[in-house]
């Protein structure tokens, strides 16, 4: 019953995958195209000065924003899984409706918000909590924002399919024993959730490190991401080797991640059954 989905995998994933790995050893020809033969020159240049400020800032915008996304669904999450089954519905809903609209319609809408003439920094000059000349686009600020809100609902989905199982029984027990709500909520909720709280921060963590339209479209010149770097190789530099090896390493800062998930999970499954 497999079959069809491992042939998927193994056609759509797979196969560009090591494609994508073999090009990073190919040099570029002038044609933005991929030369004959073999070469390591295209893995030395990834020795540039310019790649580890760029990937460092690629890993603490994917963190924080890991961070925050998890910060802001535990409750959401908490919440959706204790309302009734209408309101919980609506909360879903409420989820679900960006989904609906294309992304970069999305991202679109938060550039009029904080463009200088746009209606959200109008409202902050007004409240004077920002000066009149206050620039809220181009910069890291704006990226981490940006990705937050569109990470948000796969924080937010995996976390409620957990908290929907958990059994709010054990809360009632933890507070009879004097726990307080926030330590009921930290000590008996969380490791409740454990599970879906690491299938939520890998979800997002990974969507974040090949992110490249947010920094583009609402961030600076110095708020480039990995990605940004991948997207300029190929679309403005065509240089098809080079950005084969900047997505190859980033393949397997993806895929690092997610396999030391699914060992965490094969062991711990063997620890919790012994």
């Amino acid at each position: 019953m497999t079959l069809p989905s491992l042939a998927w995998l193994m056609v759509f994933f797979v196969v560009p995958a090591v494609l994508v790995f073999v090009t990073a050893f190919r040099p570029a020809d002038l044609q933005g195209g991929v030369g004959p033969g073999w070469t390591l020159a295209t893995l030395e240049e990834l020795r540039d000065p310019v790649y580890p400020p760029i990937l460092w800032r690629t890993f603490w915008l994917s963190g924080l924003t890991t961070a925050a996304c998890l910060a802001l669904a535990l409750p959401m999450a908490f919440q959706m899984a204790r309302v009734g089954p209408r309101l919980r519905q609506a909360l879903l809903l409420l989820v679900i409706i960006p989904f609906l609209s294309n992304f970069l319609i999305r991202i679109f809408a938060w550039k009029s918000l904080l463009h200088p003439e746009g209606p959200l920094t109008k409202m902050l000059v007004a409240l004077h909590v920002v000066p009149e000349n206050a620039m809220l686009l181009n910069h890291a600020g704006t990226v981490l924002l940006v990705l937050v809100y569109t990470q948000l609902p796969f924080a937010i989905l995996p976390l409620y399919a957990a908290a929907e199982k958990f059994d709010f029984g054990l809360l009632d027990a933890a507070r009879d024993l004097g726990a307080g709500p926030w330590a009921a909520f930290s000590k008996v909720f969380v490791p409740g959730v454990r599970r879906g709280l690491i299938s939520a921060g890998v979800m997002v963590f990974v969507c974040c490190l090949g992110q490249y339209v947010i920094p583009q479209m609402v961030g600076g010149a110095s708020d480039e991401m990995l990605g940004s770097k991948i997207a300029q190789r190929v679309f403005s530099d065509r240089n098809l080797p080079h950005a084969s090896a900047l997505a190859a390493g980033l393949m397997l800062a993806v895929l690092a991640p997610m396999l030391m998930v699914a060992l965490w999970q094969r062991f711990g499954r063997k620890e919790e059954a012994a």
